[in-house]
């Protein structure tokens, strides 16, 4: 059995098609048209679809999907097991909320501390016990860069490419906003962990996201590096244990 799933983010889409629980097909595209969603459903044969979005004006997509496949609507009530404690369900990020069902699943009775390097930094913890509280959210390396920017009169707006993985000594303005944007990360990251740590046992960090490369080559000789793990696929597998949560209940 295919599943189709849809992970529209604020910059990028990520598209995979899982046999079971196998990924089989994994892409990233700047936009989801529905000849892109057509070539795939005929290629795989795809059996059951679902999408997770930050927007919602995708209503051509959602379309192809219930057309051509068994759509799931997703949605923050769909729950796989786990204690939600998070007290407005309505404004908990979909994307958020299938990385808390992926970690459920991949990493069962563990304190799982989740890490999400995107637009935005998130944090959430699953605990041992299977329950959620929430997290914190975070600005995300780019968008510290344009604050700057944007706040100031005079500093200028510093172009960062995630292929670079090295912090400058800020040696004049433009490195000295690389420095200060890239290391106050770090430390915040590093701070997150440390705390997360001294309230739960045997914490897994995982970290998933668009500059996850940066975060992991910082912490790659830090204290905290045994307990990192990088899961670069977290919200799609979440979205693809909806998918077998629901053929679950439906058969």
């Amino acid at each position: 059995m295919h599943n189709l799933v849809i992970d529209i983010g604020n910059t990028n889409s990520k598209l995979a098609v899982f046999n079971n629980r196998k990924l089989v097909e994994y892409q990233t595209l700047k936009q989801v048209t529905a000849e892109a969603l057509i070539s795939l459903i005929k290629q795989y044969k795809i059996s059951n679809s679902t999408i997770s979005s930050v927007a919602i004006e995708f209503e051509d997509i959602i379309g192809v999907l219930k057309e051509n496949t068994n759509y799931i609507e997703f949605s923050t009530t769909i729950n796989t097991g786990i204690k939600n404690h998070y007290k407005t369900l309505s404004t908990l990020g979909l994307d958020r909320w299938a990385k808390i069902i992926a970690a459920h699943y991949y990493y069962p009775k563990r304190n799982c501390f989740i890490i999400d390097a995107g637009t935005c930094i998130t944090y959430d913890l699953l605990d041992s016990d299977d329950a959620y509280f929430g997290g914190s959210i975070s600005l995300g390396l780019h968008m510290r860069f344009e604050a700057l920017h944007h706040f100031t009169r005079r500093l200028p707006l510093v172009k960062w490419d995630r292929g670079e993985t090295e912090i400058p000594a800020g040696e004049d303005t433009p490195t000295a906003i690389k420095s200060g944007v890239l290391q106050g990360v770090i430390n915040e990251v590093e701070g997150f962990i440390s705390h997360k740590n001294k309230e739960n046992k045997d914490l897994t960090v995982l970290i998933t996201g668009g500059d996850a490369a940066f975060l992991l080559k910082q912490l790659k000789n830090s204290i905290f590096a045994p307990q990192i793990i990088h899961d670069p696929y977290l919200v799609l597998k979440g979205l693809n244990e909806v998918i077998a949560f629901e053929y679950v209940q439906k058969n």
